[in-house]
């Protein structure tokens, strides 16, 4: 049986939600609140194909909705890419909640608001989660599934098992916390790299080699719980037991949110590509992104710890 999702909101993140869903042979309905960006959407979707290599012949199986009514109709899951405003969702968790079919899973790309702050009050809240992406999500596949104290553990059950299925990797928490897990450890990388920099220790590029030449081209094929497991011949107790007091006291001298400052995002800003050229290197990343996306589909267990 062919799944029906509904897409709202169709910016970056929602166009690149429905590639993900439309190739995978879901029947798509994508909706948005603002009629000129309904009548464009078709076309920017053919170029985010162009860009990432996709097939643009998935897209027959997306219709555009004039109405959020006719876009939830007969969906099983619903991906919602609206603004991150609280008034905002809530409104809008309030409208699909009594439109969409009791079974229907409502599921949110929010990278800032947990579920239970617009949906805690609504009937049908058993049934909403976050499944935050990371951008874009049709090159970069991992998914933070994340429940609301009320979401029903069949449908996270569901949620991982559709996730899977359309070929994204879901990553299944257990509660509710700031940031969930990517932004929470992305935070913590910035704030000492944005001090380093600060500090004249590094060069902005410098820190990027670091990370893209060094630790990031390691934590491609395995996170940082394989790697540590592999950097000590006892594996990961003896790599705490050797490594983890020098771990430790490098960890408490570390940046915490005071690195965040105007003057450093001028330092950096400084050194980086003239801001009109952002969406020329976002095309260039995604294009990047989905060649490493294909290279390792095509090498099983490469990326297994």
């Amino acid at each position: 049986m062919t799944r029906t999702i509904a897409i709202i909101g169709s910016g970056l993140i929602g166009r690149a939600w429905t590639v993900v869903f439309a190739r995978a042979g879901c029947t798509v309905r994508l909706w948005d609140a603002a009629t000129d960006v309904r009548a464009g959407v078709i076309a920017q979707l053919v170029e985010t194909c162009r860009v990432s290599g996709d097939d643009p012949a998935a897209l027959a199986r997306v219709t555009v909705c004039d109405t959020l009514e006719a876009a939830l109709e007969g969906a099983e899951w619903v991906q919602e890419n609206g603004p991150e405003r609280l008034d905002i969702k809530r409104d809008l968790y309030a409208r699909m909640d009594a439109i969409a079919a009791p079974a229907t899973i409502l599921a949110t790309s929010s990278s800032a608001l947990i579920a239970s702050s617009f949906a805690g009050e609504l009937a049908g809240r058993a049934r909403i989660l976050v499944a935050h992406p990371v951008n874009p999500p049709h090159v970069v596949p991992v998914v933070e599934l994340c429940p609301s104290p009320d979401t029903d553990p069949q449908v996270m059950d569901r949620a991982e098992a559709l996730m899977r299925e359309v070929a994204q990797v879901p990553v299944r928490m257990t509660r509710e916390i700031d940031g969930f897990v990517l932004n929470r450890l992305q935070a913590v990388v910035l704030a000492e790299a944005l001090s380093l920099i600060e500090q004249g220790i590094v060069t902005p590029e410098g820190l990027d080699d670091t990370i893209c030449h060094g630790l990031g081209r390691r934590w491609t094929l395995m996170g940082p719980m394989a790697t540590i497991n592999l950097n000590a011949p006892g594996g990961v107790a003896d790599y705490l037991e050797r490594y983890g007091p020098t771990m430790a006291r490098l960890a408490d001298s570390a940046a915490r949110g005071e690195a965040f400052t105007p003057e450093v995002a001028r330092l950096v800003a400084a050194t980086m590509p003239d801001p009109a050229q952002v969406p020329a290197l976002s095309q260039d990343r995604d294009r990047r992104l989905a060649a490493l996306a294909r290279h390792l589909s095509d090498k099983p267990g490469l990326t297994d710890p």
